[in-house]
């Protein structure tokens, strides 16, 4: 796994995942395979319907956003993408979020994975399949900025303080897209 030097940040990034399937199949596998949801949160105070779907599975339940998750089971592909994870980045994880772009228009908001029951330094692995989005992390003091584009199959890892001092999101895009699917690996402490 290649490092990301950014400061008060600790990330890795594997260009493609081994899997025993193409990214391009897995995509389609998991668009034609998950039980998608139009969710609502609460930001700010107002309640808000996500700008993409979105799937729980693991083992255990969720709350973000005003918003709790109960978890679907895990499915054969799930496990196999779950497992190569595991190794590739040496943390093992009980639960993921999946979320689905469906074209530019979907996004998803500056935030931090820092609610209470991922722990202090939670490892958040995430792997993206489809349509390359910038992933954009923004240092929450030091006025930094970075975009990231990530390969369809890849694998990016945030660990340690990295949620503590940096958020990141996906903008909405005007030029055309195609599809995108993205797994956010973490483990619920409680």
């Amino acid at each position: 796994m290649d490092r990301i030097e950014l400061p008060d940040a600790e990330l890795g990034y594997l260009a493609r995942l081994p899997l025993s399937r193409p990214p391009d199949e897995v995509l389609q596998l998991l668009i034609a395979g998950t039980a998608w949801r139009a969710e609502t949160v609460t930001v700010f105070g107002r309640r808000h319907l996500q700008p993409r779907l979105s799937a729980w599975h693991g083992e255990r339940r969720y709350t973000y956003s005003g918003l709790t998750l109960d978890p679907l089971p895990w499915t054969p592909l799930l496990l196999e993408i779950k497992a190569a994870v595991e190794a590739a980045c040496g943390a093992q994880f009980n639960s993921v979020l999946l979320n689905y772009y469906r074209d530019g228009r979907d996004s998803m908001g500056m935030h931090s994975d820092d609610e209470p029951e991922l722990g202090p330094s939670p490892v958040i692995a995430s792997v993206s399949f489809g349509e390359e989005r910038a992933f954009i992390l923004r240092h929450r003091t030091l006025r930094q900025t970075r975009k990231l584009v990530l390969a369809s199959g890849s694998l990016l890892v945030m660990r340690g303080a990295t949620q503590h001092h940096w958020q990141h999101g996906i903008n909405k895009s005007t030029r055309p897209m195609g599809p995108r699917v993205n797994l956010t690996f973490r483990n619920i402490l409680r």
